[in-house]
């Protein structure tokens, strides 16, 4: 059964205007406010599918930008995006990454979430390895200053992520966009390497 009233809002409107996933809504405010992307930028998207968030950094970046959207799962095209299909915490696919992107990254995006096993202790540790991963790449491949979002789920290790990731980064911060459930313990990190 399909999910009524507010929370649906997102997904109708997003598949009203050509968007793959309801995300989009979420990065489109974190970039109102942490402006996250700039014509010409070097955008790589971590946990791509279904490439809502690639389709906006595209949108931000094109023309004379780049995006490398990277996942373990195939991603149907998307115009101005280059897709890789890869684990990103294996050295080789940093590197197919670097060589699509010719340069250091502007922004490093991830909405990386494990595929949920019913086991809350066990999702939530998950969840929490996959954003510390994210910031070990995100360090890896952004210029100075460049921007870095990751999806949270508020629970076991949020607090330690959250303080090692304000020890790594220039400026880090919390955000919880209105396009995410009101039900949800999800929240974004942003910042600045």
């Amino acid at each position: 059964m399909k999910a009524k009233g507010w929370a649906d809002y997102w997904t109708r409107r997003a598949k009203a205007e050509g968007w793959r996933s309801r995300a989009v809504f979420k990065l489109a405010e974190l970039d109102r406010r942490d402006r996250l992307f700039r014509r010409g930028g070097r955008v790589v998207d971590l946990g791509a599918a279904p490439g809502g968030w690639s389709q906006y950094a595209a949108r931000k970046v094109l023309p004379g930008g780049r995006v490398v959207a990277v996942d373990i799962e195939p991603l149907e095209p998307i115009a101005g995006v280059h897709a890789l299909q890869g684990d990103v915490t294996r050295e080789a696919v940093l590197e197919q990454v670097r060589d699509a992107l010719g340069g250091s990254a502007d922004a490093v995006i991830s909405d990386l979430a494990p595929r949920l096993g019913g086991n809350r202790d066990f999702d939530q540790a998950r969840s929490m390895e996959l954003a510390a991963l994210a910031l070990d790449a995100a360090l890896a491949l952004l210029r100075p200053q460049g921007a870095f979002v990751t999806k949270l789920f508020q629970g076991a290790g949020f607090e330690e992520f959250v303080a090692e990731a304000r020890r790594r980064l220039a400026k880090a911060r919390l955000r919880t966009p209105a396009a995410s459930r009101r039900a949800s313990r999800e929240t974004y990190l942003t910042g600045r390497a």
